[in-house]
């Protein structure tokens, strides 16, 4: 009797988030069909005022609202504004990381550094975690450390530590990093666009967030390359370390790499110098303090030069208030400037360019279609009626309360929706309104959602990041979760306490 061929099983996926999206935009407007119509008054600044809600004629989504979305969700409506200022930005950044990833440059700087502390790798630890979390804090970096693991694992292996370290040093680096983003793009970017605020709003206290979770990152992964540099039979995966030494050719690979060139070098400082550009030019200086005017004043003695004035323009945005449209202009001239320093020829740029645009389409569409989920539930009229609930339900919350409930609220939505952008988009609109009736101001609420994302995706199997980072090292998801279970555990304490009280003052 001839055996019966096995049926394939057909195992859950999970849906990408563009599919996610659209399941809540549909859910969305059939609730429109049921729940009250309302709406808020709002003050001079645009901002809604508590206790005016009212109900008003019911306007229920139909099927051409819901397909109509995405398109409304990137260049908005009456009700909404489009996201093609934060759309195209990611797109030209993207481009402008074509271009540089083009140079090698990253690539090459990390290896000089590696090789320059050959024999003192333990003094790594803190300079590479520190390095990935500015990465992660300042362009929201994840993806592009999948190429370091196969330099860092026989580096760190062969110094007597193992592969864990090595994905610690990238993949816990950046997402401290993505938890203290200060000027992330993809995350601080879209979500203070949503609330209509500057990305510069919050920013000293995210430093101070980013310093914690950084030196607790660092102690907690020193402290375990130290233990097992001891006691080799401390690590996690032991049982395959000579396999191991042998599928990644430790021997071989620690050698020496050819030094960074001159153009590489230079490409770097450029690379540096065009995100400490964009944080000046976001970060409100006037009003930290009042006497904070220099941009100010030396702007407008450059427009009244003769001549050089007249050339330079007439509408120069000064530094500190900068917005999408500056720092969108600053990526594509560094860009061009990156090409010029690398002696890049023109198609290569190009290609480079558009290559790089390319990889930052979806992130950008996703951008769109989650404010497309803001126009079904304005264009329904039942945004404020979800607010006013809310309203309700907070009014004797305080304020340190509140923030912890949405740092807590946002964990849940990080697995859900993994996009970073998608996530703020999708959510800011409902979270930065409740946060002002809860006398909690926006810049806190990102800092909630921020934290929260970060923290997720460190350990989420949804990261493509995760897992190629572990399926590169040879490390098991559940030995990942037994070693970051303690470390999620600190940084999910210090978050909360760092909410509470930054919440209180």
């Amino acid at each position: 009797m001839q055996a019966q061929p096995e049926k394939n099983r057909h195992r859950f996926k999970m849906p990408s988030a563009f599919t996610i999206l659209f399941i809540i935009i549909i859910i969305i407007a059939v609730l429109s069909w049921f729940i009250p119509a309302g709406k808020y008054s709002t003050n001079s600044s645009g901002n809604l005022i508590a206790n005016t809600y009212h109900t008003v004629k019911s306007n229920p989504q139909g099927l051409w609202d819901v397909v109509m979305s995405p398109v409304y969700g990137m260049v908005g409506d009456k009700n909404t504004d489009g996201a093609i200022s934060v759309s195209l930005f990611i797109l030209v950044i993207g481009g402008f990381l074509g271009v540089v990833n083009k140079t090698k440059a990253l690539d090459a700087g990390i290896s000089s550094i590696v090789n320059r502390y050959k024999g003192r790798e333990k003094v790594l630890i803190p300079i590479l975690m520190t390095l990935f979390a500015l990465g992660g804090s300042t362009y929201g970096m994840a993806e592009e450390t999948v190429a370091f693991y196969p330099l860092l694992i026989p580096v760190m292996m062969a110094c007597g530590f193992d592969s864990i370290v090595a994905v610690a040093l990238a993949l816990v680096g950046t997402s401290v990093g993505n938890m203290a983003s200060t000027v992330n793009p993809f995350a601080t970017g879209v979500a203070s666009q949503t609330l209509g605020i500057s990305p510069g709003d919050g920013l000293v206290s995210r430093i101070i967030f980013f310093v914690i979770v950084d030196v607790i990152a660092i102690a907690f992964v020193m402290r375990y390359a130290t233990k097992i540099q001891k006691d080799p039979t401390k690590s996690y995966v032991y049982a395959q370390r000579e396999e191991d030494w042998k599928s990644f050719n430790i021997d071989e690979r620690t050698n020496d790499v050819e030094p960074m060139t001159g153009r590489q070098k230079a490409v770097i400082w450029l690379f540096m110098a065009a995100f400490v550009i964009m944080i000046i030019g976001l970060v409100p200086w006037s009003s930290l303090n009042k006497h904070f005017t220099f941009f100010d004043t030396a702007t407008t003695w450059l427009e009244n030069i003769p001549v050089l004035g007249t050339l330079l323009g007439h509408d120069i945005a000064p530094l500190g208030t900068w917005y999408f449209s500056e720092i969108t202009m600053l990526f594509l001239v560094m860009s061009v400037v990156v090409m010029w320093v690398y002696h890049m020829k023109e198609d290569v740029f190009i290609d480079a360019f558009m290559g790089g645009m390319a990889d930052f389409v979806s992130v950008a569409m996703i951008v769109a279609i989650a404010r497309g989920l803001q126009v079904v539930m304005n264009n329904g009229l039942i945004t404020a009626t979800i607010l006013h609930a809310g309203e309700t339900g907070l009014t004797h919350v305080s304020q340190s309360l509140f923030i912890i409930l949405t740092f807590l609220f946002y964990v849940p939505m990080s697995f859900l929706i993994p996009s970073t952008s998608g996530l703020a988009a999708a959510t800011m609109g409902i979270m930065g309104p409740l946060g002002h009736f809860a006398h909690v101001s926006g810049s806190l609420v990102i800092t909630a959602y921020q934290a929260a994302e970060g923290w997720v995706g460190l350990v989420t199997p949804t990261s493509g990041v995760v897992m190629a980072a572990l399926a590169i090292s040879h490390v098991n998801l559940t030995t990942w979760w037994k070693w970051s279970l303690r470390l999620m555990l600190y940084l999910f304490i210090a978050t909360v306490v760092f909410l509470a009280i930054l919440a209180a003052i």
